[in-house]
């Protein structure tokens, strides 16, 4: 997704909810677009604390879940213990192998996997409307 096009989804979203879109918003969703990686909040404030010395912590965490809630990110838990965050809009479905110990992810994509979810649901008289796949252990580095 090109920025232009992610400024305008975001705009769209904010105005429905009554908020403003602000400089740094902007500057928050440029960096996350441009990072095109799984990103923590972390990571991304300290790549916005470079370019915009007044932005805090808590104004980076809250509007990545604006970004959520708008359709432009994903947010994928690692246990308790760690959040990362993916670009959803404009981006192939996939799921994920999460390593517990050092975090990394590895994304994947099965179509038998994505067509047993659908006889399932089908099976169950169930409408699915989104659904992600999270799998939890060790990668080869850690095993």
């Amino acid at each position: 997704m090109g920025i232009s096009e992610a400024k305008e989804i975001f705009s769209i979203y904010l105005k429905k909810k009554g908020l403003r879109n602000t400089s740094q918003r902007d500057e928050i969703l440029h960096a996350f677009i441009t990072a095109d990686k799984h990103i923590t909040v972390d990571d991304l404030y300290n790549v916005l604390k470079k370019r915009c010395p007044d932005i805090g912590y808590a104004t980076v965490h809250r509007n990545l879940g604006l970004l959520c809630e708008s359709g432009i990110a994903d947010e994928i838990k690692i246990g308790n213990k760690m959040t990362k965050y993916e670009q959803k809009y404009g981006h192939k479905h996939h799921d994920h192998l999460i390593c517990l110990k050092c975090g990394n992810f590895t994304e994947v994509n099965d179509e038998r996997i994505e067509k047993l979810q659908d006889k399932l649901a089908e099976a169950n008289d169930f409408k699915p409307m989104r659904h992600k796949m999270e799998i939890y252990g060790l990668c080869k580095k850690c095993k």
